[in-house]
């Protein structure tokens, strides 16, 4: 038996990490000439600073990453916070609180008016989204829930899907203060997430191909039976597997009979250079205007905006100048001149994460027996987060073992 995964962001990195536990062959297969697809570090010119493609923040609680750290012995590299405490600034007035779930789950001006809401959260169905479950009138609904489903789901409450918020609360608030705690990558997800991984996989044995872009797939007979990149075909054993980890987009490219998700939220990140570097990590929630959440690392403040589709159609220029100023005001700094800055901005950066499209959501196996998928994107019963990434390449390799141990 020999493995095959197609594409080398974080699931199949995870998948393949996981696989190591059985010594299998194990053959990775990257279309460009970098791992970790959207969650990675890179050098950037203008700012001269190493800065993630997008910012990611991890709770104690999200036990798949852990455990993949632990893999990869990377747990090092994560700065977590004494404290389960997530501050939080609304632009307009300058009001600043914690939720803080270290002290019998504090919450900013919170009553048993709000507990109706949690609890029919708890039982929401599948076809109920955050805002039909949710009072919306509550003071609590714009300091906390609304933010945090925003951020998770990368998707108005209007329209998210509110089992799948719910499924990310009960591993994490539900389970109290240890369970809370945010980790941060001390300096870069590159290091934290994907270079431990390659140098584990290099130790033991694994392939890792890049720039070999899998230009078919061929299906006969109920099975995958050959791979071909580009002029090389690579012709499968009776035993061989293939993951295919790989964007939604390309999935549906090589398996076009199959239905996925088709609507898409897009994500907006804006790095800035500071006039001061900070000591600590720092994070911030904010409400109020149009940035989201701010991580500050040394001298470099990070800013992200989920479900951003009306802001990404500005200019690079236009999203700067509307993000800097409240920058500016979250960190108490004096009015300061446009610093060097850097946009990204990702289209396609998750699924919709509604009612209607988590049902399309494939699962780990498909109607092929050696054919596998993942990516954030499939049936986890988690939104389209690291957490969610990692699990789905455990779960594909945890089928392979199944299948292992029937041979």
């Amino acid at each position: 038996m020999e493995v095959h995964i197609i594409g080398a962001g974080l699931s199949g990195l995870a998948c393949a990490v996981h696989l190591t536990k059985k010594n299998l062959p194990i053959t990775i297969y990257e279309a460009t000439d970098h791992a970790g697809g959207r969650c990675r570090s890179f050098f950037d010119n203008v700012l001269e600073r190493k800065i993630d493609n997008g910012n990611h923040l991890i709770l104690s609680g999200n036990h798949q990453a852990k455990a993949y750290m632990q893999a990869i012995n990377s747990l090092d590299s994560m700065f977590q916070l004494t404290q389960a405490r997530f501050p939080f600034l609304d632009l307009k007035n300058g009001d600043r609180w914690s939720v803080n779930t270290s002290r019998r789950f504090q919450l900013p001006d919170s009553s048993v008016l709000d507990l109706p809401s949690i609890i029919k959260l708890a039982w929401a169905s599948e076809s109920s989204t955050v805002a039909e479950i949710m009072n919306t009138s509550r003071p609590l609904y714009k300091k906390l829930w609304e933010p945090l489903c925003v951020s998770i789901l990368n998707t108005a409450p209007e329209d998210a899907s509110a089992s799948l918020l719910w499924s990310v609360l009960r591993q994490t608030f539900g389970r109290g203060a240890k369970a809370c705690r945010p980790c941060i990558a001390k300096n870069g997800l590159s290091e934290s997430l994907i270079d431990p991984a390659l140098k584990l996989l290099e130790q033991k044995g694994v392939f890792i191909l890049f720039n070999k872009r899998l230009k078919s797939l061929c299906l006969r007979d109920g099975r995958a039976i050959a791979l071909t990149f580009g002029r090389d075909k690579i012709y499968l054993g009776p035993n061989d597997i293939v993951i295919l980890a790989l964007p939604i987009s390309a999935t549906g490219e090589l398996l076009p009979g199959m239905r996925f998700p088709d609507q898409h939220n897009s994500i907006v990140n804006a790095h800035f250079i500071l006039p001061r570097k900070y000591k600590s990590h720092n994070f911030l929630g904010l409400i109020g205007g149009v940035s989201q959440w701010l991580f500050v690392r040394q001298d470099i403040a990070s800013v992200t905006v989920s479900a951003a589709d009306k802001l990404i159609k500005k200019t690079n220029k236009k999203v700067a100048h509307i993000l800097w100023p409240e920058v500016l005001r979250a960190l108490d700094l004096k009015k300061e001149t446009l610093p060097p800055y850097r946009i990204i901005k990702e289209k396609h950066a998750t699924i919709a994460q509604t009612p209607e499209q988590i049902r399309l959501r494939p699962n780990a196996q498909t109607e092929w027996s050696n054919l596998l998928l993942a990516g954030d994107w499939t049936n986890t019963g988690l939104p389209a987060t690291i957490e969610g990434a990692i699990t789905s390449g455990h779960r594909a390799a945890e089928v392979i073992c199944r299948q292992q141990e029937q041979i």
